[in-house]
């Protein structure tokens, strides 16, 4: 099996929630709350009085495309969910969609997948909101050869593939610390987002087996590792490997596409997996 890319001109583009139905007051009013921000204090720092930003909150008040930009920027809101706000204000969004393989990223494209290949000989991924594989290395691409694709998903999905019983799932020694990471943050994910399909994602690996409860997975901790890092251990072709991972992403991105990309780099993080995987690559 190889990482699996959906040919971006037969994908339909599907909103992550309809705005039209939820007022602009009330988008800011819960990513405040998820930003465990106080009204006073968030009003303090952009410069108005907290009366003010409570009427934009109730929808008493319409605020302008500048206040809101300022607002979104204070409370780091992705810049998908920027465009969000504007279109339930009324306004035109203002950050464009680009795709990945489109002319206009060819080269952030290359760039990405320039620093994947030198990473080689350890796998590396450039994944979207969803942990869907955009671009990948051949390290990557080994770590889930023979894993079906109907396991892994079209595109490859780092959730499915990793927690899946058929998928890496199997080949996981520490899969409870392991899985408990990886459950936590589509936990995450779905709460922030509110992504359908994150959410239909989740509902399905709850019912696989060896998975906790899905009210669970916000509470499930790792803290019983000794280790400066949490380590992904697993067997590949009869030996055992022993990996950390970074995650990073653009520092100044305009463009929602690269604003949702991550990269994640695996490590060795003992000298045996070194060993191992430089003699594979």
């Amino acid at each position: 099996m190889t990482w699996q890319v959906l040919d971006p001109a037969r994908a339909t583009r599907l909103p992550w929630r309809l705005v039209t139905d939820a007022n602009v007051g009330h988008l800011i009013r819960r990513q405040r709350g998820l930003a465990r921000r106080s009204q006073m204090h968030l009003a303090h720092e952009i410069g108005i009085s907290p009366r003010h930003l409570s009427f934009v909150e109730l929808g008493k008040s319409k605020p302008s495309r500048g206040l809101l930009m300022k607002i979104a920027q204070h409370l780091d809101v992705p810049l998908r969910e920027r465009n969000d706000w504007l279109l339930a204000a009324g306004y035109a969004p203002r950050y464009p969609e680009t795709p990945l393989t489109g002319p206009a990223l060819s080269r952030v494209r290359a760039s990405v997948q320039a620093l994947l290949d030198t990473h080689d000989p350890f796998p590396g991924v450039a994944i979207d909101p969803q942990w869907n594989v955009q671009l990948s290395n051949r390290a990557a691409r080994r770590l889930v050869s023979g894993i079906p694709q109907d396991v892994s998903g079209r595109p490859t999905n780092l959730f499915r593939t990793a927690l899946h019983p058929a998928g890496l799932a199997g080949r996981t020694l520490n899969f409870p610390q392991w899985s408990a990471y990886l459950l936590r943050r589509l936990d995450r994910a779905v709460v922030r987002t509110q992504d359908p399909r994150l959410a239909e994602l989740a509902d399905e690996i709850a019912t696989w087996p060896d998975i906790p409860e899905r009210h669970t997975w916000s509470r499930l901790s790792t803290d019983e590792s000794d280790d400066p890092v949490l380590s992904w251990r697993l067997e590949l072709e009869g030996e055992e490997l022993s990996m950390f991972s970074i995650l990073s992403t653009f520092g100044t991105p305009m463009d929602v596409t690269l604003s949702d990309l991550s990269i994640e780099l695996f490590f060795p993080a003992d000298e045996q997996t070194e060993t191992i995987l430089r003699r594979h690559g």
